[in-house]
């Protein structure tokens, strides 16, 4: 039987919108996004995370209690994958969503306004902090939403639904797809 092997087609093929002054969105690289998973305790969990992680600020996001994204620009080889997973130890476990989930970015000094538009999540500089992540709904899309820099704003959305938040993103910022 013959072999095939797996095609990569990157989820947005979109160049990047808008500018700085206003909104900016651009798919970033299709890298690695690793859900990682603890029975214990958050601060050695998040120790332990930063330690495999690709040394990007940011990199280790929480997810829900005793659940994190490990994020990175380089895709990852599965066996690379199991080694991050094996160097954790028992009580964290890796499950790599890279090929399931798709990064994009929404900077500029309107981003902000931007995503109050299609969720309840207070993005303020005084309510959302650097670093700060979210599980939230973007209009209907469930999206996860870290900032990662004081007008910049990283989302991870399901790779199904990654094209549908790019047009409504697109279509609230004034530049229809």
């Amino acid at each position: 039987m013959a072999e095939m092997a797996p095609m990569f087609r990157p989820a947005l093929t979109h160049a990047a919108i808008g500018d700085e002054a206003a909104a900016r969105l651009e798919p970033l690289a299709e890298g690695h996004v690793l859900h990682a998973l603890s029975s214990e305790g958050t601060e050695d969990a998040e120790a332990r995370l930063a330690g495999i992680a690709d040394g990007t600020v940011h990199a280790v996001r929480r997810y829900a209690p005793g659940h994190w994204f490990v994020v990175g620009s380089s895709r990852l080889d599965p066996a690379v994958v199991r080694e991050k997973d094996a160097a954790l130890g028992p009580n964290l476990i890796l499950s790599d969503q890279s090929c399931g989930r798709v990064r994009l970015a929404v900077s500029g000094t309107g981003s902000r306004e931007l995503l109050a538009k299609g969720s309840a999540v207070d993005f303020s500089a005084r309510a959302f902090p650097l670093g700060s992540s979210a599980a939230t709904l973007f209009n209907h899309i469930g999206v996860h939403v870290t900032r990662t820099g004081d007008d910049r704003f990283e989302m991870i959305v399901l790779r199904s639904f990654a094209r549908s938040l790019w047009e409504e993103l697109a279509l609230l910022s004034g530049r229809a797809p």
